[in-house]
């Protein structure tokens, strides 16, 4: 029975902390695989699920929203972080009130922590609306995602699990 990081990611960012999460669960010995919301019609029976989506303009992605209330009976009894990136910069604002959903998906899922993690911003990368939208409110290009603190968190999860 393995952990199930399920994420949905616009660009592929929080598809990479959700990578490096499996990575460092594998490497305390725990069994994990990351997979996006979007192909996850059945869990199974995880171990556990970390559950994370990309914000924008402080709410998750519509399709883990969605994955949410579709899994949740499935997941339900099960130990449940849940994690959001996008943010930019150095310093995170308003944490306590991103994502929008979060007293929703709290209510839902019960999870154990949520846990937010400044994103990454490639201009091009984006569509010319987005990169519109990131010029009118002034984003920060570039990667601010904290490694040292994703392998941090992800080594919490896997304590909890091992009953460290």
């Amino acid at each position: 029975m393995s952990v199930l990081v399920a994420y949905a990611s616009k660009h592929g960012a929080t598809a990479e902390i959700a990578s490096a999460i499996v990575d460092r669960l594998r490497e305390r010995g725990i069994e994990a695989d990351a997979r996006s919301v979007e192909g996850i019609d059945d869990p199974g029976e995880p171990r556990a699920v970390v559950l994370g989506s990309a914000l924008y303009a402080g709410s998750w992605r519509k399709e883990a929203v969605e994955f949410a209330h579709r899994q949740a009976a499935r997941i339900a009894g099960r130990p449940v972080w849940l994690f959001s990136s996008g943010p930019l910069g150095d310093h995170i604002e308003d944490e306590e009130e991103q994502p929008r959903e979060l007293a929703e998906l709290t209510e839902l899922l019960r999870p154990i922590e949520h846990r937010i993690f400044a994103g990454a911003l490639d201009r091009d990368a984006l569509g010319f609306a987005e990169r519109m939208l990131v010029k009118a409110v002034k984003a920060p290009d570039g990667d601010f995602r904290d490694w040292s603190a994703i392998r941090a968190w992800s080594d919490e999860i896997a304590s909890t699990l091992l009953g460290d």
